[in-house]
């Protein structure tokens, strides 16, 4: 019988702190990011959803590297923590100059974008993969890692509300200079400061709080051709980071488009007042805090689901409907804002419950790799996770920037009624195609819980013979 490793809350809240920080900076990247380079720093839509694809070519090479030094890595602390302590204060200085807006000519712009962005890019690598394959080492127990992926991104969401609901009320009020004016660029960097010291400060936590428990049956010194060649035959990973892609790419343009949909589309911007603090919150802050809320459904929701269902039943079951739902949310228009909302709550608790179910499965990947190589190279496997998540992000990210440009896009001019219809189309139809594509690959996925049992039992086996 399989040895149970149970963690401790502490244990599991501090592994979720590094993930409510990480989703601070992801969310607001992903729902501001395009909206801020265009309508704030004045770059044009096809010029920054360019600027998304090219970037990420290195990107997407980097993330498996740092996947490949970690695995390298040896310290007192272990092989993934140091890089949480060492990487959290860079983390969170790039963040504000990703956000920060000097006066530059246009093309002075677009290089401070492009150096900017790909050095953030770079830092969140550093410190993402490594705290991502962080779980896979923390136990070996796949129910109590399928729970502590649920923590992660418990506090993922709450990390993501917290920005989507402050992010555009601390905006207003520190972009507000004399004379009534108001000084966007100056608001969005005072903002970015606070998140970034949250989030430098939580990172700190992740690193005391946790511990690196599983070794491998043999040295994780074996040559980088080893590991490369162990990976391009692990066929359930290739499944996984495709699936992994075309959700993201779901995820990416709903969020992406959403700051545009309500800006642009809705005549009327303002939801809710609140006199004592003298705050407008838009429609668009109540969707998307509301989406988070939605996320956080789904994740507690996914564990008792998948230990009845498996993770690929959950995980196909949840994209299915996610996709059918998008299909409908086509019809909405603005006077629906009941249906609106009604079907941002359902559709972002099926979105939810995925991602603890694809870091719980890259876990079991890990293992699955050891089981048939005898070899262990947790962090390049995590890696493959990270860029996934950047690689679909970055697709949906390029795709608004670019469909927004077909439509014939303009930043803040009335829109044309085709401008309009894109940006619908990026909230319900094409996403939908993406959620679709996922549930195909997932289809072909084969470590089924009842096999990753057997080999669970069987790696306990051997690293008791150790």
């Amino acid at each position: 019988m399989m040895k149970t490793e149970k963690l401790s809350f502490k244990e599991k809240v501090g592994y979720g702190f590094g993930d409510f920080a990480s989703s601070m900076f992801w969310k607001i990247f992903s729902v501001y990011l395009l909206y801020y380079y265009t309508d704030v720093f004045g770059i044009s839509a096809a010029v920054v959803g360019t600027m998304f694809l090219i970037t990420r070519i290195w990107d997407t090479a980097f993330d498996p590297l740092v996947g490949i030094i970690s695995d390298r890595t040896h310290t007192k602390w272990g092989k993934f923590r140091p890089f949480i302590l060492w990487i959290a204060l860079p983390f969170g200085l790039i963040g504000i100059l990703t956000f920060s807006a000097p006066e530059l000519s246009q093309s002075g712009k677009i290089i401070y974008a492009y150096c900017t962005y790909t050095l953030m890019m770079m830092i969140y690598s550093l410190i993402n993969v490594p705290y991502a394959s962080l779980m896979g080492v923390m136990t070996a127990d796949i129910k109590e890692r399928t729970a502590l992926s649920s923590y992660r991104f418990v506090f993922a969401f709450a990390g993501s509300i917290l920005v989507l609901g402050l992010a555009e009320p601390l905006v207003d009020y520190f972009g507000k200079v004399e004379n009534g004016l108001f000084d966007a660029q100056r608001g969005w960097q005072y903002t970015m400061i606070i998140f970034a010291c949250i989030a430098s400060v939580l990172f700190y936590f992740t690193f005391a709080w946790t511990r690196e428990r599983i070794l491998p049956v043999k040295s994780t010194d074996n040559s980088l051709r080893d590991d490369l060649r162990d990976l391009a035959t692990n066929k359930p990973w290739f499944i996984l980071l495709a699936a992994g892609i075309a959700t993201l790419i779901f995820n990416s343009l709903r969020d992406g488009s959403a700051i545009f949909y309500f800006k642009y589309y809705f005549t009327n911007q303002n939801a809710i007042h609140i006199p004592f603090l003298n705050l407008h919150l838009n429609y668009s802050t109540l969707y998307l805090v509301l989406g988070q809320g939605a996320n956080i459904i789904g994740v507690l929701l996914v564990k008792p689901v998948a230990d009845r269902l498996g993770k690929k039943k959950t995980f196909a079951s949840a994209m299915i409907l996610a996709g059918i739902l998008s299909l409908f949310f086509y019809s909405l228009d603005e006077t629906q804002v009941a249906y609106i909302f009604i079907l941002q709550c359902l559709i972002s608790t099926c979105a939810g419950a995925i991602f603890p179910l694809l870091w719980s499965m890259y876990g079991d990947i890990a293992d699955y790799s050891e089981w048939k190589t005898g070899r262990r190279a947790t962090g390049l496997i995590f890696s493959s996770s990270s860029m996934s998540q950047k690689l679909g992000w970055t697709m949906g990210g390029a795709l608004t920037g670019w469909i927004l440009a077909i439509y014939g896009f303009e930043a803040n001019a009335i829109q044309t009624d085709s401008a309009k219809n894109g940006i619908r189309l990026m909230m319900s139809i094409i996403p939908a195609i993406g959620a679709l594509i996922s549930v195909i690959f997932i289809y072909f996925y084969s470590l089924t819980d009842a096999k990753m049992y057997a080999i669970s039992e069987e790696l306990e086996k051997r690293r008791n013979h150790h």
